[in-house]
């Protein structure tokens, strides 16, 4: 159980460091999360021999590192690669990128992702979406982690590459994820290298290149197009032949990450929030009764949160109580105070969604699924961070918002779906990304309302509180 806030921000005479080992943050990142701020409060660190990692768990501390993107910069790839490999240059994108370079950088790339733009997406969305649906039958069970990870990469790939493609672009979206994963694996073993580390560099940089390859080859395809495209891969092929404003290292750095981090969020985001709804037969019942009632029928209406419409409030509990990016590092310029620590140029600092969106004197009851908490509560910008925060906020927030609350009224109007009793469902922390890693088998029914919990195992038990069973509670008594 958490310490209370008034303990927790009480520094101690004695550092808070641990002595242990970097490999435990690497194999439970939540679990050690949480232990660190047992054991030591809001900041702590975790050090092995000369090198350690420091965590920041409240919203000051997270203003302090996210606010100041001169002081504290973006950190997300460890390893660079060798000079012209395929490795440096897949992570030449944004979320390397730091100073002027980021500034000008992301003003190339946010034309898809402004409001003004989103309204573009709506129909391809649906479209794709009902594709999906068209393949599921009643009665069956599908996996809708996986369901969800394949929709999101054909959307991502039609809004970024275009629809004719979508082949292409769903084997690149395959290749990102062993190639992200194993990059964050290795971030943290370079700065205690095993026995094992050199192997799994090799495999790195061979995924890498493959991975170039075939973002090589849609970029020729784009290229070769007999019509100028309307998708983002266009628009920055454009900016490189013509300005010169987008390098080629930039070029495909930016097509590996912005694809990569929209596809994995998305896909995750939705995933959890079915498998919530399902859980939670009090929270889905008057969500569908609205969606019977037409009320999100009106294209792009369920986009207007200034409404604070239930399904705004089931996403921003969803999105709080099992963030799809559970935690992000920076880097400090220059030696820097953090709390009661000192931190030497080029510490690594990292904050926490998952952690600071569980704080129970932010969120009573923390654990705990309650859309209406949205009804009364209005977190600031680094109490509350699905997205990030401060200048470098996530660019595709807007257009992630429009994609989640166009898939799922089109999903729970047409099917009910219900947890296969007894699964296992473990969130575990792969690349920064909270995933369900044994999948979250569904079963597939007509859509009649009767919504019921059904007994489940693994480790959610441990992020969320879940409601007891009906049959269970019956059979007790």
């Amino acid at each position: 159980m958490d310490r209370p806030a008034a303990e927790i921000n009480l520094w101690t005479s004695q550092p808070p460091i641990t002595d242990g080992r970097l490999e435990d943050f690497v194999a439970d990142p939540i679990a050690c999360m949480r232990w660190l701020r047992r054991e030591h409060g809001d900041v702590a660190a975790l050090r092995e021999s000369k090198q350690q990692l420091v965590f920041v768990f409240n919203p000051q501390l997270n203003h302090q590192v996210l606010s100041d993107s001169k002081l504290f910069y973006s950190r997300f790839f460890a390893l660079r690669g060798p000079k012209n490999s395929a490795q440096r240059r897949l992570t030449c994108g944004l979320l390397s990128m730091n100073g002027e370079e980021h500034k000008q950088q992301r003003r190339q790339v946010s034309g898809p992702f402004e409001k003004r733009a989103i309204g573009v997406h709506h129909d391809t969305i649906a479209t794709l979406t009902a594709e999906m649906l068209d393949g599921w039958r009643l009665g069956e069970s599908r996996d809708i982690a996986t369901e969800m990870t394949v929709l999101a990469r054909k959307i991502t790939s039609t809004m970024l590459f275009g629809m004719d493609q979508m082949q292409i672009a769903l084997e690149i979206g395959e290749m990102l994820d062993p190639w992200v994963e194993v990059n964050h694996q290795l971030g943290l073993a370079a700065l205690l290298p095993t026995d094992d580390f050199m192997p799994r560099y090799d495999e790195l940089l061979s995924l890498a290149k493959r991975l170039e390859t075939r973002i090589l080859d849609l970029v020729r395809l784009r290229r070769g197009a007999a019509k100028p495209g309307t998708d983002l891969l266009s628009q920055l092929i454009r900016v490189h032949d013509e300005t010169g404003g987008i390098t080629t290292e930039q070029l495909i750095g930016h097509v590996a990450l912005l694809f990569g981090a929209a596809h994995m969020t998305t896909a995750n985001t939705l995933g959890w929030t079915l498998f919530l709804l399902a859980q939670h037969p009090n929270v889905i019942r008057p969500l569908f009764r609205e969606l019977q009632a037409g009320e999100y029928d009106e294209p792009l209406a369920a986009f207007d949160s200034a409404k604070g419409s239930r399904l705004d409030r089931v996403l921003r509990e969803s999105m709080r109580l099992l963030p799809a990016s559970s935690y992000s590092q920076r880097s400090n310029s220059a030696p820097v105070e953090l709390g009661p620590l000192s931190l030497a140029k080029n510490s690594v600092v990292i904050f926490s969604q998952f952690m600071t969106h569980h704080r129970a004197d932010l969120y009573p009851n923390p654990e705990v699924f309650d859309p209406d908490r949205w009804l009364t509560i209005t977190p600031t910008p680094y109490e509350y961070l699905p997205f990030g925060a401060g200048p470098r906020l996530c660019l595709g927030a807007p257009l992630a918002l429009v994609t989640l609350k166009t898939i799922l009224p089109l999903i729970l109007k047409r099917f009910r779906l219900s947890v296969v009793a007894n699964s296992e469902i473990t969130g575990r922390v792969v690349s920064t990304m909270l995933n369900p890693i044994f999948g979250l088998p569904m079963q597939i029914a007509a859509p009649d309302g009767r919504f019921e919990t059904a007994p489940v195992r693994g480790n959610i038990h441990t992020l969320v509180d879940l409601p007891a069973v009906v049959h269970e509670r019956r059979a007790a008594a």
